[in-house]
């Protein structure tokens, strides 16, 4: 369960974790004006939406006066944030930066069990920091069995390349951090950017966090917090029509048949250069009705831009499935984006001469996975110049 900033810095804050000042949430522009007015200081007006890459979008905004408060407000409200329809905008006095940081604790896969990232270079380009100059950018193993003190804590921040007046405040944030997310059975805790600010406070400007969805039961006042109206739309319908479904941020839509072969399809799209849009899986059945709701939902979309239908045939064999996806695009009439239809397992070959002979215009067939992520992902790329140049 994902939560919106405004709900994950009141939750930081219950474990004492030093934040901004507190916010408001504003559904009209109005309310964001009034707000800033009894505010009486410069604001943040910052869209409240479950993904990142809000301030690229033109989603968070500084604003010196009650009326450029309604006027960000007016312009965020109804912003599509990467699919996401910004319904709700959090209205906070505005913080003074003097440093800004990044700080993360997530669970790992890899050590089976928690990490720490820290990086003196936060900010919205953390990504391309971590990417060209990952020395910059300490990643620690914690033994999810111990806790964290603040000498190991201190450490830490040192090894990301923390020193002089920060250290202190930084250390005594990460505790306080630690234990919050142990204690919530959270799955990430991300502070991007944690700042100090020019009277020298190290505080989190920012909170974004996901509890793990199996440990609500104990947590029912987080549970209580789940916002229907902020979730995915796509993702609830899938849960209606017993669709596996996650959404993501790439232009790649993913059908498969299984959730291990969905994951391997998720980093072939990867290694090929593209990112994937979603997470789908069919589950055992591939006909036409099946395909067609699945078609329906990845092409839903508007960021999606080529798909990639991977299915390996065993119960489900290749030509049914063949015959299900071009009787899915006959339901669904003309569509913009090509599909790259990979087939393997039983019946494959009489699959893939099954839609080689339709000669459908937006299907391209493919026996190999990772020929056929390169296929989706070059589509995906020239549908996108096309669409830029357009």
């Amino acid at each position: 369960m994902d939560l919106l900033e405004h709900q994950g810095k009141d939750l930081f804050r219950r474990y004492g974790v030093p934040t901004t000042p507190q916010g408001k949430v504003a559904t009209a522009p109005a309310e964001a004006e009034a707000q800033a007015a009894e505010f009486g200081v410069p604001v943040m007006v910052k869209a409240q939406v479950l993904t990142g890459g809000r301030g690229k979008a033109g989603g968070v905004r500084y604003c010196a006066d009650p009326a450029a408060a309604r006027a960000a407000a007016e312009a965020i409200l109804g912003l599509d944030i990467k699919g996401h329809v910004v319904r709700q905008v959090l209205v906070e006095p505005a913080s003074d930066i003097a440093v800004e940081y990044y700080l993360s604790l997530l669970h790992d896969r890899v050590s089976k069990g928690y990490k720490v990232i820290f990086s003196t270079e936060g900010g919205i380009e953390i990504e391309t920091v971590n990417r060209e100059t990952p020395e910059k950018v300490a990643k620690v193993d914690l033994d999810p069995t111990v806790p964290l003190d603040a000498d190991r804590a201190r450490s830490i921040l040192e090894q990301g390349g923390l020193a002089g007046e920060d250290l202190d405040g930084a250390t005594d944030l990460l505790v306080k951090l630690y234990a919050g997310f142990v204690d919530a059975d959270a799955t990430l805790f991300e502070v991007n950017p944690l700042i100090r600010t020019t009277d020298g406070r190290v505080i989190a400007l920012d909170a974004k966090v996901s509890i793990d969805g199996n440990a609500l039961f104990r947590h029912p006042d987080i549970a209580a917090l789940d916002d229907t109206d902020a979730d995915d739309g796509l993702e609830a319908r899938a849960q209606e029509a017993g669709l596996q479904y996650v959404k993501l941020d790439g232009e790649v839509g993913v059908i498969g048949n299984g959730a291990g072969l969905v994951m391997a399809t998720l980093d072939v799209v990867s290694q090929a250069g593209g990112r994937a849009a979603n997470f789908l899986d069919v589950g055992g059945g591939a006909d036409a009705d099946r395909m067609a709701e699945a078609l329906s939902l990845v092409l839903s979309d508007p960021q999606v831009r080529s798909v990639l239908v991977n299915i390996f045939g065993g119960i489900t064999r290749g030509d049914e499935v063949a015959r299900g996806v071009l009787g899915a695009l006959d339901r669904l009439g003309s569509v913009s984006q090509r599909l790259v239809v990979r087939l393997d397992g039983t019946n494959a070959e009489e699959g893939r001469a099954i839609l080689t002979e339709a000669a459908h215009p937006s299907v391209v067939p493919a026996a190999q996975m990772l020929a056929a992520a390169q296929q989706a992902v070059e589509l995906a790329r020239a549908s996108t110049t096309s669409g830029s140049t357009s």
